[in-house]
């Protein structure tokens, strides 16, 4: 009887699927918007900017292995800081999250979204900051989408560094305030856009770390101008958090200006878990703002428990002991000399992005390379980046051996000469 009730089912979701099928007829408008699109997509062929994805066949670690190719690849190109993402203890609070609050909660948080489970890693991510509030979000992104038009007005100013993250780029475009560009790391053209504005409420916003280049923000200049200019400082700590600084408290750490920002919007998708999640921390009125007006916050499920649970764990992990920042800054560091040594031009600050900078033509090609020897690395050329600034960006992490460092220095000399970018 169940082999018959089985089989049953199985003509009836064909004889639907079939249905389906069918009455779909392509329309009009389908027709056209495939000829309109075929022509945007052929252009992004053209300029050498499509995407190939590579499908990863096993959990995220220094070893990855990769569909429709033989092996395994050493992972340089990862936002696995501190090596947790398949970190056992990690795994196992995501699995007794699991057990514990279930898969999810199938509501926004302000109707029926919200588990203690959550309210814990929103108080552990004020305490670990060092703030009053913070409240979380399904990514950064979100984050960065909900700040700024939840607090400011027409009668309000952004200034914003040109290399900033898309996501401050987009939340910045939603709001109705008075919006302005300095350039990249540029303090000068930033206190002249600061001293000629008059708004209400003046903002300065910049990545803790800007995730292509490596470069670190000048927090120090920038709150010594926000308290000139009596602004407002908002750090994008993404690339920082967890592991940069002593303590792994980021960006106002390393640079010796602890509560330098007046709000951190930080993901939980890099170093703390690599799962997902995003979240923004500061003074208690903001929080409590965008807890009732924040739109990414309002109409999104929250994080899932799993993931929730994840993060807290890792944030435990990170306090717990030094020693995975440790390994990264040597890491880091052999790295950064080692290519060096070699001939190669490592851009960026001393932080686990490195991005090796070559001439567009052979950015793809020094790619392929390191591919064909087993290390997994991404070429990026414009427009991604700016033209002329094509590059390799490589990105260490804690899971990384010794042994794997000298491996991937050893094959960028020996491709860098094979494509001759290394005499």
């Amino acid at each position: 009887m169940a082999l018959r009730s089985q089989l049953l089912r199985t003509v009836y979701n064909g004889s639907q699927a079939r249905q389906f099928s069918e009455a779909r007829k392509e329309r009009a408008g389908v027709t056209k918007l495939r000829e309109v699109l075929e022509d945007r997509l052929q252009d992004i062929k053209k300029a050498k900017t499509w995407k190939h994805e590579r499908i990863i066949t096993s959990p995220q670690d220094r070893k990855v292995t990769v569909q429709g190719a033989k092996g395994e690849f050493l992972n340089f190109c990862a936002n696995n800081y501190l090596g947790l993402s398949n970190h056992p203890e990690v795994v196992e609070a995501a699995r007794e999250g699991l057990k514990k609050y279930g898969a999810g909660l199938s509501s926004v948080r302000f109707i029926c979204g919200t588990q203690s489970i959550h309210k814990d890693l929103e108080n552990r991510i004020a305490e670990f900051h060092g703030r009053e509030d913070a409240i979380l979000y399904g990514s950064c992104f979100d984050a960065n989408a909900g700040l700024f038009e939840s607090m400011l007005t027409p009668e309000d100013a952004v200034f914003s560094d040109t290399l900033n993250h898309a996501s401050i780029i987009d939340g910045i475009r939603l709001c109705k305030a008075q919006k302005f560009r300095y350039p990249h790391r540029d303090l000068n053209e930033l206190e002249h856009l600061l001293a000629h504005s008059e708004a209400r409420i003046k903002l300065i916003v910049t990545d803790g770390v800007f995730s292509m280049d490596g470069t670190v923000a000048p927090l120090k200049g920038l709150r010594t101008l926000a308290d000139k200019y009596r602004a407002l400082l908002a750090v994008d700590d993404s690339h920082a958090t967890g592991f940069f600084g002593e303590t792994g408290r980021g960006t106002e750490e390393y640079c010796g200006v602890p509560g330098a920002a007046d709000i951190i919007c930080s993901t939980l998708g890099k170093a703390v878990s690599g799962a997902a999640g995003g979240y923004t921390t500061g003074p208690r009125e903001l929080v409590t703002l965008l807890r009732n007006v924040s739109r990414p916050y309002l109409f999104s499920n929250a994080p899932p428990p799993p993931v929730v649970a994840a993060s807290l764990k890792s944030l435990e992990l990170v306090d717990r002991s030094s020693e995975l920042r440790q390994r990264l800054q040597d890491n880091t560091r052999a790295f950064r000399e080692g290519l060096q040594s070699a001939g190669l031009t490592v851009s960026g600050d001393q932080h686990p992005i490195c991005p090796v900078m070559v001439e567009a033509p052979l950015a793809v090609e020094l790619a392929s390379g390191m591919l064909e020897r087993g290390i997994y690395v991404v070429a990026f050329s414009y427009p991604v980046v700016p033209k002329g600034a094509a590059r390799v960006r490589v990105q260490l992490s804690a899971a990384h051996t010794p042994e794997d460092v000298k491996r991937a220095v050893d094959a960028f000399a020996t491709v860098g000469k094979d494509i001759g970018l290394v005499k």
